[in-house]
């Protein structure tokens, strides 16, 4: 009787939803509490359940579910509660996955860590795209593989029993005490993991970790389709899409964006795309370079999640290290990288570096010339031997419309992978699909890629293809009209408030195709101490921004997204990207980027506003 009360209410909610629950790839941060995420989102749908109220109005007032739709969404937490209601579970213990496999390993990485035994149980087939060989010898995992014929074959073990099983329908699992995690694979919606048993919650938060940093939740789209066939008692069908089509539009459009000829991979994000990127860099090191040390060079106040990931990464394996590369500011990336490699090269080390051109949040960009230089000196080991060259891997989301790789491009000759995050301009803020290219030099490198890719269940789903191949043929104009915007609003800023300090792209980087929409602002502070001034500055930050989205809700929000379709974003690097930074290199600056539609007069009369009062 619970039960159906529950499904027919979120039948209800489905048919009330606001939009942006399936449409946004964003979260807006002045109704999201970090600390309590999922949580508050779930406590206040379920006090309007139990008011069996579900009108739109009330849902539109839930506060943001999780951090984007990589941890987590409306949707997603929907579907977890309902399936934890169904086989008696707290909500925590399901965790929704767009990958079949990701959630096996995640479990196989805390156990790796705990040095924890894991036996896989499962029925018929494994993921088409588990390769237990790769598993074991590139991500360091160990496991047991056991092909049973029922659920009730599984016997107790000592360390931690996985059940995998293809299923048709959502709803109830045999959770059998001998199991501790039940994986139930969705045909072409991802996966749904029930950590089953007091004595596994431990496991959940380091679950739903893997699944912020190296995939994706169950979608918005597939959650929505998870759900209706739950309360609607009928087995699920997808949208059928033209994904050849889709497909041969994408590869197309980002080979003409790049200006490159080698394949592109599409994955369903920017970190997976990332992670797959890493993970074919270190299978390819393994097999080239027996025994040495691998070293991730990586900004330490870049994105928090490419900083996090890298070390989550050097954590699990034991030849891979993480070296800071600082580059903004008083740092120069060209003398960075030039020590950096050196001291590399004298240990006979293999060098992987990520770098994000132009920096994020300073947008700055270094002397090319130079950086194609240093990254080109041939270098010698401790032992006079050559060293190996780099592989220099560039996150190229603010300006992913700049040639950088093909033929007599400025790192032509040098192993590079560049990388643009989907939820940024490639799909305007509708999706987060990612996609990376290489040069004529990686193409080994990048059939590597595609192989980590896949093992992950981590390529770009169908619906996510469909809206990039609607989305990338206009993206070079919509980067065009919001670098207007943006250069627009930067000039009224410097004349209205002189004393700020603005970092953006000088007009000569402008005509080398360096236009950028975000800009990060310094503003003036008072005060006599160090101490008293930053403390001015912090909280005049948030008085600008609550001031901007209070004045022009529809347009301007306190979130953090670049190259989205319409309106201007704020945010605070420090509190937002760069979450899981190391304090003393996060920003405490403002970062406002602006889109192609906005009303920029009205911003500007706001922003006139908060100068008059300061």
């Amino acid at each position: 009787m619970e039960d159906n009360k529950i499904l027919n209410y979120i039948k209800s909610v489905l048919e009330n939803m606001p939009i942006g629950w399936l449409r946004l790839t964003t979260h807006r941060l002045d109704i999201y509490d970090e600390k309590l995420a999922k949580n508050q989102f779930l406590a206040q749908l379920k006090n309007l359940f139990n008011d069996d109220n579900f009108e739109s109005s009330a849902l539109k007032e839930l506060p943001t579910a999780y951090d984007y739709i990589r941890l987590g969404h409306p949707l997603s937490c929907i579907l977890e509660w309902v399936v934890a209601d169904l086989n008696h579970l707290e909500s925590k213990n399901v965790i929704s996955f767009s990958s079949k496999t990701v959630p096996i390993l995640a479990i196989l990485r805390k156990n790796l860590l705990a040095n924890k035994n894991t036996q896989i149980n499962y029925i018929g087939e494994l993921p088409d795209s588990f390769d237990a060989d790769i598993l074991r010898r590139i991500y360091g995992y160990k496991f047991e593989l056991k092909n049973i014929k029922k659920a009730e074959d599984i016997s107790f073990f000592n360390g931690s029993s996985i059940f995998i099983s293809e299923q048709d329908e959502i709803g109830n699992f045999n959770l059998d005490p001998a199991i501790d995690f039940f994986i139930s694979l969705q045909k072409k919606l991802g996966s749904i993991l029930l950590v089953n048993g007091k004595s596994n919650d431990s496991y959940i938060s380091e679950i739903q970790h893997v699944r912020r940093r190296e995939t994706i939740a169950m979608t918005p789209a597939n959650s929505l389709t998870a759900l209706k066939s739950l309360t609607e008692g009928a087995s699920f069908t997808t949208k059928q899409s033209n994904n050849d089509t889709n497909t041969a539009l994408v590869l197309d459009s980002i080979a003409a964006i790049t200006g490159t000829n080698t394949k592109a991979l599409v994955g369903s994000s920017g970190l997976s795309i990332q992670y797959a990127i890493m993970m074919g860099l270190i299978d390819n090191a393994v097999e080239k370079h027996i025994g040495k040390a691998i070293k991730i060079i990586v900004p330490p106040n870049c994105y928090g999640g490419t900083n996090d990931q890298a070390r989550r990464i050097a954590a699990c394996i034991a030849n891979v290290e993480v070296v800071d590369l600082p580059v903004d500011g008083d740092n120069d990336m060209v003398q960075s990288i030039d020590i950096v490699l050196n001291k590399i090269a004298n240990e006979d080390a293999v060098p992987y570096i990520i770098a994000e051109i132009p920096t994020n949040p300073r947008v700055e960009v270094p002397d090319l010339e130079k950086l194609k230089h240093v990254l080109s000196i041939p270098r010698k080991t401790a032992q006079g031997e050559i060293a190996i060259d780099p592989v220099f891997i560039l996150d190229q989301t603010f300006c992913p419309n700049v040639h950088f790789l093909g033929e007599d491009e400025i790192l032509s000759t040098i192993r590079t992978i560049s990388y643009a995050s989907g939820s940024k301009f490639p799909s305007g803020g509708l999706c987060t699909a990612g996609y990376c290219v290489g040069n004529k030099k990686t193409e080994a490198l990048l059939d590597k890629i595609e192989l980590h890719l896949k093992l992950c269940d981590n390529e770009a789903t169908n619906l996510q293809m469909e809206i990039l191949a609607k989305q990338l043929p206009s993206m070079k104009q919509r980067i065009h009209d919001a670098y207007l915007n943006t250069r627009e609003f930067v000039n009224f800023i410097k004349a209205t408030l002189p004393a700020a300090k603005i970092n953006f792209v000088s007009s000569a980087l402008a005509h080398q195709e360096f236009t950028p929409s975000v800009f990060s602002l310094d503003l003036p502070t008072k005060g006599t101490t160090d101490e008293e001034k930053e403390a001015y500055k912090r909280t005049l930050n948030h008085t600008l921004i609550n001031l901007m989205i209070t004045e022009i809700p529809n347009e301007s929000k306190f979130c953090v997204s670049y190259g989205q379709l319409n309106g201007c974003y704020w945010t605070i690097p420090a509190t937002s990207t760069q979450g899981t930074t190391k304090e003393g290199d996060k920003d405490y600056i403002v970062r406002v980027s602006l889109s192609p539609n906005m009303d920029l007069e009205l911003h500007k009369k706001v922003f006139l506003n908060f100068v008059e009062t300061i």
